[in-house]
C-alpha cells in the first residue's frame, strides 16, 4: 500500500490518521487528517472536487513543507486548528490526584490517572479516565449524535472538551444506526414452545394457528412460548405466563397460585415438575429484572476472577494489622480479632498462631493464605450453613443474636480479597439469592436438609387423587398453618404449587434475616457488588470446588529459585508424575499444603508465587510464609521419593491431628447452639 504523500506513512488507521484514500489518477495516497493539518493549503474547489475539495496542484506544493510537521505528536481541533507538541492544549493537573491506577472506562485496562497526550480525563466526571485511542475509536463509531461521557452521558461539555483535546468527532449518525437490517430481529415475534416437556411430535418450532399446536407467547415478556396443548390451555386464552414471569408475581405473594400452572400431569415427580427448569434460552433468574440482566451481560467482557480480585486488592493498604490466633480455636479467635475496633479489613494482615496447650506459650508466624484456608474450613462446617455438599443458610437464632451471619459474610469477603481460597460450597439457590435477590429465586427439592420437611413434601407430591392429597394435607395441617402455606385445593395439580410454597418458605422466607445480615457482611471491600456484576465468574469459585491438581499444574506453578540442580529438578518432575500415577503415598494436594498451607490454588493466585530450591538437606522443607519448597539433593530417584514421601506424610499427619482437634471444637459449639434452639 503506497504511503501518504504528506507523512510518508503507510498506516491505514482511521482513528489516528483519518480515512486514507489512494488516487491512481494522480499517483498518490493521502490521509484525511494530514490534509486538514496542512495549513499552507485550503479548499479552493467544491467538496466533491478532486481530493476532498483540495486541488491536486495545491497539494503537491504543500507536500515538502507539511511533511516535516509529522515527526512529532500533534493535536488537531475540529475547526482545523493544529498545534505542535510544544504548544498543544493540555488538561490541568488537579490537586486531588489518585495514587493508584484507575481503569479506562471504555476498555477497562488500568492506566495512571495523570493527564497526558495519550490519557485524557472527562470534564464532567472526575473518576472517568480514557485512553486517547479508545476515545477516538468511540467517537468515529458514535458520531456527533451519540458521542458522550461513558459515566454521566453528558454531551455538550464532554464533546467541547474532547474537541479541544483533538478528538475528531465526525458529523454522522452512529455506525450501528447505519448498519442495514441491524434491528431486524426485533421485528420478529417469538414462535417456539419453551416448556420443559414439549408434546408436539413435529417439534418445538411447529406452530399451527387455531389448533392445539398454536404457540402462545408469554403475556408479560413475549420472549417465551408454549403450545396450547403443552400447558393445558384453552384455545382462546391469552393470559399465559412463562415460568420466569410467574416467579415475579409469585414472589409478591407466595401463597397466590397462578391461573395456569405448567405442570398438569399426575405422573410427574417433585424434582421433575414443579420445580420445572426454565428453557435453555433463558437465564434462571427473572427475565423482567432488567437491571440485573444488564449486570449479567457485563460479565461477558473478558474478565477473569484473578483480575477482578486484583482490582479489589488495590484497596489494601501497606499498614499492617497483626492477628493473634489460637490455633486450637481458629474460628472464635478470628471472630474476636475481626470484631476489634482496631481491625480494618483494608489493612495488610499478618497472622501469628498461638499454641496454648504447650508448656510454654509458643508463637508460630503463618502465611495469611494458610490462615484464611483454615478459617474457610471452619466456616463451611459451622452451624450457619446446612446441607451436605451444596449448602444454604441455616436458621440459627443464637447466631442471629451474635450477628454471626454478618461476620461470616465479612470473613468470606476478606478471604477473597486478601488471597484466601474459594469457598466452593454455596448452593445454586444461595448464590442466586445473593445475585438476583430471593424474590427472583426458585428453590429446588435438594435444598431441603430437614428430614421431616422432606417427608411432608413427598407425601403431598405422592398423592394420586384428591382424597389422598387432602389426607396428606390434614396430616401436616398444623405445620402448614404455622408456616402460612395453607391454600385452597380444587384440583390435583394444585399440589405442585403447595410444594412450591413449602419450598419457598423453608429455603428462602424462613432465613430472610440471616440472608440480609450475610449480604451486609459480603459488602465488605465491595465484594458483593462485584459478585452481582460478574455472576458467571464468581459462580465458579462460590459454587464449585477447585479442580484436582495435576503434575503439570504443580510443575508450572513452582518456579526455580537459587542455583538449580539438573538431576534434582528431573527427580522433582518424575516425583510429580509418580504421585499423579498413584505410585506414591502422598497426593498433589499434600504437596501443595506442605509447601504453601493451601489445599488448592487461591482464585487471586499465590503471593509470593510458589518456588522450589535445591539444597543439600536430607528431607524437603516447606516454608509456608514464603511459599517455598526446598528439595533434597540425592543420588538416586528412589532416595528422593522416599525422603519426600516420609517428610510430607509425617508433617501433614501432625498438622491434621491439630486441625481435627480445632475442627471438633467448632462442631461441638455448633451442635450445642443447635440444641439451644
Amino acid at each position: 500500500m503506497p504511503p501518504c504523500i504528506f507523512c510518508r506513512k503507510s498506516d491505514d488507521c482511521p482513528n489516528k490518521y483519518g480515512e486514507k484514500k489512494t488516487y491512481e489518477k494522480w499517483n498518490f495516497s493521502v490521509h484525511y487528517y494530514c490534509l486538514l493539518m496542512s495549513s499552507g493549503i485550503w479548499q479552493r474547489g467544491k467538496e466533491e472536487e478532486e481530493v476532498y475539495g483540495f486541488l491536486v496542484e495545491d497539494i503537491k506544493k504543500e507536500v515538502q513543507r507539511a511533511s516535516k510537521l509529522f515527526a512529532r505528536k500533534m493535536v488537531l481541533q475540529s475547526d482545523v486548528l493544529s498545534f505542535c507538541w510544544k504548544h498543544r492544549p493540555v488538561q490541568a493537573m488537579t490537586s486531588n490526584m489518585y495514587r493508584d491506577s484507575l481503569p479506562c472506562t471504555i476498555c477497562l485496562e488500568f492506566i495512571d490517572p495523570i493527564p497526558t497526550y495519550s490519557v485524557l480525563r472527562s470534564p464532567c466526571c472526575k473518576n472517568a479516565w480514557f485512553h486517547r485511542d479508545c476515545l477516538q475509536v468511540q467517537a468515529l463509531s458514535a458520531g456527533v449524535f451519540f458521542f458522550r461521557c461513558t459515566l454521566c452521558n453528558n454531551t455538550d461539555i464532554f464533546q467541547k472538551e474532547m474537541l479541544r483535546m483533538g478528538i475528531h468527532i465526525p458529523e454522522k449518525d452512529a455506525s450501528w444506526e447505519l448498519e442495514e437490517n441491524a434491528y431486524e430481529d426485533l421485528l420478529q415475534s417469538h414462535n417456539r414452545c419453551d416448556v420443559r416437556r414439549c408434546h408436539c411430535k413435529k417439534g418445538r418450532d411447529y406452530n399451527e394457528p387455531n389448533s392445539k399446536w398454536e404457540v402462545k407467547r408469554c403475556q408479560c415478556c413475549g420472549s417465551s412460548g408454549t403450545h396450547v396443548a403443552c400447558s393445558s390451555l384453552q384455545l382462546l386464552e391469552q393470559n399465559w405466563e412463562c415460568l420466569d414471569c410467574r416467579r415475579i408475581s409469585y414472589s409478591a405473594d407466595f401463597r397466590k397460585a397462578p391461573k395456569h400452572p405448567l405442570a398438569n400431569s399426575t405422573n410427574v415427580t417433585v424434582t421433575d415438575c414443579l420445580l420445572e427448569e426454565p428453557s435453555s434460552k433463558l437465564p434462571r433468574h427473572s427475565a423482567g429484572n432488567h437491571h440485573k440482566e444488564l449486570q449479567r451481560q457485563g460479565s461477558k467482557f473478558k474478565r477473569d476472577i484473578s483480575t477482578i480480585l486484583e482490582e479489589l486488592g488495590f484497596q489494601i493498604k501497606k499498614k499492617t494489622k497483626r492477628l493473634w490466633i489460637n490455633k486450637a480455636n481458629v474460628w472464635r479467635s478470628a471472630l474476636e480479632q475481626f470484631r476489634s475496633q482496631k481491625f480494618n479489613p483494608s489493612y495488610t494482615i499478618e497472622v501469628i498462631y498461638v499454641s496454648e496447650n504447650e508448656k510454654f506459650l509458643r508463637e508460630h508466624p503463618v502465611s495469611t493464605q494458610e490462615f484464611l484456608s483454615h478459617l474457610m474450613e471452619h466456616l463451611e462446617i459451622s452451624s450457619l450453613f446446612e446441607g451436605s455438599l451444596s449448602k444454604n443458610l441455616a436458621l440459627n437464632s443464637q447466631a442471629l443474636k451474635e450477628n454471626l451471619y454478618y461476620e461470616a459474610g465479612k470473613m468470606l469477603a476478606i478471604s477473597l480479597v486478601h488471597g484466601g481460597p474459594s469457598p466452593g460450597f454455596f448452593s445454586e439457590t444461595l448464590f442466586n439469592c445473593l445475585v438476583y435477590g430471593p424474590e427472583n429465586t426458585l428453590p429446588i427439592f435438594d435444598d431441603v436438609s430437614d428430614f421431616e420437611v422432606t417427608q411432608v413434601i413427598f407425601k403431598i407430591n405422592a398423592a394420586a387423587d384428591m382424597s389422598s392429597l387432602k389426607s396428606a394435607i390434614n396430616e401436616c395441617y398444623s405445620y402448614l398453618e404455622c408456616i402460612g402455606c395453607l391454600r385452597l385445593i380444587t384440583t390435583l395439580s394444585d399440589k405442585y404449587m403447595l410444594v412450591k410454597d413449602i419450598l419457598f418458605y423453608h429455603v428462602i422466607k424462613r432465613v430472610q434475616e440471616p440472608l440480609k445480615s450475610f449480604k451486609q457482611g459480603l459488602k465488605t471491600l465491595g465484594v458483593l457488588e462485584k459478585i452481582q456484576t460478574y455472576p458467571d465468574v464468581f459462580h465458579k469459585i462460590l459454587c464449585r470446588k477447585p479442580e484436582n491438581l495435576s503434575a503439570k499444574t504443580l510443575s508450572d506453578l513452582f518456579t526455580v529459585h537459587g542455583l538449580p540442580d539438573g538431576q534434582t529438578l528431573r527427580f522433582w518432575n518424575s516425583y510429580l508424575q509418580a504421585v499423579e500415577d498413584g505410585k506414591s503415598t502422598t497426593t498433589m494436594k499434600d504437596i501443595l499444603i506442605f509447601a504453601t498451607g493451601c489445599s488448592s490454588v487461591p482464585p487471586a493466585g499465590f503471593k509470593p508465587p510458589p518456588s522450589i530450591e535445591c539444597l543439600h538437606v536430607d528431607f524437603p522443607v516447606g516454608n509456608k510464609c514464603n511459599n517455598c519448597l526446598a528439595l533434597p539433593i540425592t543420588n538416586t530417584f528412589q532416595e528422593f521419593q522416599e525422603n519426600m514421601d516420609f517428610a510430607i506424610r509425617d508433617t501433614l499427619r501432625l498438622e491434621k491431628e491439630e486441625k481435627s482437634r480445632s475442627l471438633s471444637w467448632t462442631l461441638t459449639v455448633s451442635s450445642n447452639e443447635e440444641m439451644l434452639l
